[in-house]
């Protein structure tokens, strides 16, 4: 007889209030669609913000193999936060409103196919970045993101829907605000509506801000979008859900490690969709491989 290798630990941590899928049972999901044989599983629930990064970290301590965020970009964000730099691996369902970091991993939406992918994992090794301190997996950004990021905090609505109504609104009454990009050694000033920065291709929702952009190359894909008006926004809009951004010459890409932002005034900025606060002074760190999750990355041509 060939020997059986025991299961190893799963701990899924859940936001019980993330998206707009509430009806769902994930417990329930977990002990019809998971492999008992590959996974013990152990199933947290999150109690207030922050909680999901403590509950990770005693996780990765305790020896759990993998840990699961189950919720959307924010949960996602809190989660990977305690597993960085340490031997368990990320996985996620998403059962968020824009899902980023799923949908840029090739994680399915529908939870027993992400349980699927799961039960039989590939490993990967990815990049991680942070604003001023504040870890993210996807984006981060300053300008317009920063406000809609700030007031869509305050919103008790979710939902593709209302978050285009939220843009639309707060883009008539958004003025761009001077500041300075240090990028490789160049200093670029203007008025920008938004500098972002990409360490994943998308925002999510599909929402394309640098398509280019590869999570395990140890660059920061940034985007600036100089003042723009109606017309301008309408285009950009529509780069975004194409992917025609990167051809757009509403906006300008640089790849770096590390960037600079120097504002007259303060402005909001966000990591992974998060409002993170205000500031004046930005730094932007790329940390190379410094994550392990289950993915279905597409193998990068040599």
């Amino acid at each position: 007889m060939e020997p059986t290798t025991a299961p190893e630990k799963a701990c899924f941590i859940l936001n019980p209030k993330s998206g707009v899928r509430s009806s769902i049972s994930v417990p329930d999901l977990i002990s019809e669609h998971l492999d008992t044989t590959r996974w013990t599983p152990e199933i947290i629930f999150t109690e207030y913000a922050g909680h999901a990064t403590e509950l990770a970290r005693k996780a990765a301590a305790d020896g759990a193999r993998l840990v699961v965020a189950v919720g959307g970009d924010g949960t996602v964000n809190e989660v990977a936060r305690g597993l960085k730099d340490t031997s368990s691996a990320l996985g996620i369902l998403p059962k968020g409103s824009g899902n980023g970091l799923a949908r840029h991993l090739g994680i399915p939406l529908d939870l027993p196919q992400a349980l699927a992918l799961l039960n039989q994992p590939t490993f990967h090794h990815i990049d991680s970045c942070s604003i001023n301190d504040h870890p993210f997996f996807c984006t981060a950004g300053i300008g317009f993101d920063g406000l809609v990021s700030s007031v869509f905090a305050k919103s008790t609505k979710r939902g593709l829907s209302s978050y285009i109504q939220l843009v639309v609104r707060e883009f008539r009454n958004f003025k761009s605000e001077a500041a300075t990009v240090k990028i490789n050694d160049r200093a670029l000033t203007s008025d920008f509506f938004v500098v972002a920065f990409a360490n994943a291709s998308q925002y999510g929702n599909n929402a394309f801000i640098a398509p280019m952009a590869d999570i395990q190359d140890g660059l920061i894909d940034v985007c600036l979008i100089r003042h723009v008006g109606v017309a301008e926004a309408i285009q950009l809009g529509y780069g975004l859900m194409t992917k025609q951004i990167a051809h757009s010459n509403l906006a300008e890409f640089h790849t770096c490690s590390t960037v600079f932002v120097q504002s007259e005034g303060p402005q909001c900025f966000h990591a992974d969709g998060e409002f993170m606060g205000q500031a004046q002074d930005f730094e932007v760190q790329m940390f190379p491989k410094s994550l392990e999750v289950v993915a279905a990355l597409e193998p990068k041509a040599k």
